[in-house]
């Protein structure tokens, strides 16, 4: 019991949530110099040109990739562990706060298409089956969100650039207005980013012919793997939809909260297990 305090207060000592709108902050500025050299009808030149023709494009590409993945994981940790303190929301107000993570995913999974790779361009293919398997209106969302068989990467990038960034704001807005960071006070973990970007650079696929199995996004891969065994409704609708669900329910206090609790327990222990298939059988 003692040890597990320790954990806690260590974790609750570390401003996830100030680290996650910084990430944030930086992830905006370094998209814009990202987006000036890209173009949606030269999706994998423009984007792999950047690390050559444009002077500190390398930097700049990696620094977008890092600071948006850190933007998501450390809104995740923020949210788990202040997650008693959300209870006092409203529910229209967390209703808004829940639907942030799916937008805060899909600002990510458009960045990876974008990049138009073989990771990039499988994944686009993959959402367009997923979104087409839709009863009734699944050809009609597919041409709104992705249409890439079509339309290329125009759509992708117009949703990647405004529209989840508008619709992000619009939900998240209630929650960021109460926060106030002071970038002077998080000078190591700036520091940190940049060094990361500056060392590692983003991934990006080289032209590979050949191949039979392409890895998705990080996130991507558990859902991936369970194509393999159930219908693209079933897979990328469904069991999706009974996390979000899952999370819009759980309030404390609720008669359902304990097996809601359990079920999402095992949701992401089941995902992990697929991500771990997924990495083993064809990493």
């Amino acid at each position: 019991m003692q040890v597990r305090g320790s954990i806690a207060k260590a974790l609750n000592s570390v401003k996830w949530g100030e680290w996650s709108l910084i990430s944030l902050y930086v992830s905006l500025v370094s998209g814009i110099i990202v987006g000036i050299h890209y173009s949606p009808a030269e999706p994998f030149y423009s984007a792999s040109a950047l690390d050559i023709l444009v002077p500190y494009g390398t930097f700049f590409r990696s620094l977008h990739f890092y600071s948006s993945q850190f933007f998501f994981l450390f809104a995740v940790v923020h949210f788990l562990l202040v997650f008693d303190k959300s209870q006092v929301y409203n529910f229209k107000s967390y209703v808004y706060l829940i639907f942030c993570f799916p937008c805060i995913l899909m600002l990510l999974f458009t960045g990876y298409v974008l990049r138009g790779d073989a990771t990039g361009y499988s994944a686009g293919m993959i959402a367009e089956h997923i979104v087409q398997a839709i009863p009734l209106f699944g050809s009609a969302l597919n041409n709104m969100l992705f249409s890439i068989s079509t339309h290329g990467m125009d759509r992708v990038y117009l949703h990647h650039v405004i529209s989840f960034d508008l619709l992000f704001l619009f939900l998240a807005w209630d929650h960021l207005r109460r926060y106030r960071v002071v970038l002077a006070d998080h000078l190591l973990f700036i520091s940190a980013v940049l060094l990361l970007s500056l060392v590692i650079t983003a991934p990006i696929d080289p032209e590979q012919l050949g191949l039979l199995y392409i890895t998705g996004p990080w996130f991507f891969l558990g859902l991936q793997e369970l194509l393999r065994y159930v219908s693209p409704f079933i897979a990328g609708v469904l069991v999706p939809g009974s996390l979000l669900i899952g999370l819009v329910l759980l309030r404390k206090g609720h008669r359902s909260y304990r097996p809601l609790l359990i079920f999402l327990c095992c949701w992401l222990g089941c995902y992990l297990l697929l991500t771990l298939l997924a990495l083993t059988a064809h990493g």
